[in-house]
């Protein structure tokens, strides 16, 4: 009878190298998949190059690694048991056979074995048809992200909102992201393109993209049709669905007269939204802005509980003694999100939208504004 020599197929790679890169394309995989398959990483093995790829249809997410090895093959390994061996084993070379659906992992002290199955069977990765492509620096696409995703949606209801909105056209570019209960919109002048651009990147691969794009400057091609889009950088390339459907509106949303303006120290206002947030009712995180003068008093209670907090700040206030209602949550993410000294709070009245901006851009290729809807104030003003 005639056997494949396990010498023959089989490769050699660092365990922590590996553990690294499957740590990354693991923050795909869903815990309820529909295709088997997709519990497991295709491992596909040309001499030394080895790409191993995770999905779950919507999101694809391959890296290059580079082995010892002289083989050809496909296989795909389950993600879950992978992983759990490699947490365990110090850093050290390892040794893969494949023979016959079954996985041996020689290591220092021990060998271990999983069975695999058929690579072919893994879903093929999408080839985009009519691809535009855009660059952008790898920190400016960072920025973006960060700038903009806490602000969505993932109501299943409303997908077109369960993602960041890229519009990018000659004149420069535009990211927003709402819930319908805040809104940013991110503007730079340096990214620009001859044709008018427009797509809907979901949260879920943006949240990928901001835990491995480095940080470091370097260059990062999108491709991109109607349907699909690929991130390509360093050893990464990242492969989504885009959402489909009309953006609403936002400049609509955004309130254009706001004459009571207020100025104040950023990181003052985010501790005292943060004490405050402590004792507002659990269930609608309301916090009270009552501005007179040049103080503003923020105000936080829990009827049920019997919980108060009361804190005033200074601040330069031109406008009219107004009260409003905002969830806290919201105040904080915002805060949390900007980097300047001092920020800038726009307001019309009590029942329209307030406008959060920086007061000085540190970056003059930047521009961006918050919206938070405020909370009608349902105890005595």
């Amino acid at each position: 009878s005639f056997t494949i020599s396990l010498d023959y197929m089989k490769f050699i790679i660092s365990s922590s190298e590996l553990l690294k890169n499957l740590q990354i394309l693991g923050s795909i995989l869903n815990t309820n998949n529909t295709l088997p398959i997709l519990d497991n990483f295709l491992f596909d093995i040309n001499n030394n190059d080895l790409t191993i790829t995770s999905s779950d249809l919507e999101t694809t997410l391959s890296s290059r690694i580079s082995i010892e090895s002289t083989i050809n093959a496909k296989a795909a390994i389950p993600a879950k048991l992978l992983i759990d061996v490699l947490k365990s084993l110090p850093e050290q070379p390892l040794t893969f056979s494949l023979d016959n659906n079954i996985l041996e992992i020689n290591s220092n002290n021990g060998k271990y074995a999983l069975s695999y199955m058929n690579g072919d069977e893994f879903p093929k990765s999408v080839i985009l048809e009519d691809a535009s492509e855009i660059d952008f620096d790898s920190q400016v696409l960072l920025n973006i992200i960060n700038s903009t995703i806490f602000a969505s949606g993932n109501d299943d209801l409303r997908p077109v909102m369960s993602g960041v909105f890229f519009q990018i056209n000659s004149e420069g570019s535009c990211f927003v992201a709402t819930d319908a209960h805040k809104l940013v919109k991110y503007v730079r002048n340096d990214i620009s393109s001859e044709n008018s651009i427009e797509f809907i990147v979901p949260n879920k691969p943006l949240n990928i993209l901001k835990s491995i794009v480095p940080e470091k400057k370097s260059e990062l091609k999108v491709l991109f049709n109607n349907t699909n889009a690929i991130f390509n950088f360093s050893t990464f390339k990242l492969t989504c669905r885009l959402i489909d459907g009309k953006y609403p509106n936002y400049e609509a949303v955004i309130p254009k007269e706001n004459p009571n303006v207020l100025e104040i120290d950023r990181r003052q206002l985010l501790s005292s939204a943060k004490r405050a947030s402590i004792f507002s009712s659990k269930t609608t995180n309301q916090v009270k802005f009552e501005i007179k003068g040049n103080l503003l008093q923020i105000t936080a209670e829990d009827l049920d509980f019997n919980n108060k907090a009361e804190e005033t700040l200074e601040c330069n206030y031109n406008g009219d003694d107004i009260s409003i209602g905002f969830n806290s949550r919201f105040i904080v993410e915002m805060l949390n999100n900007l980097s300047s000294d001092l920020v800038k709070i726009e307001l019309s009245s009590p029942n329209r939208a307030g406008l959060i901006s920086p007061v000085h851009q540190s970056n003059k290729n930047e521009d961006i504004t918050m919206l938070v809807m405020p909370i009608m104030l349902n105890w005595i003003l």
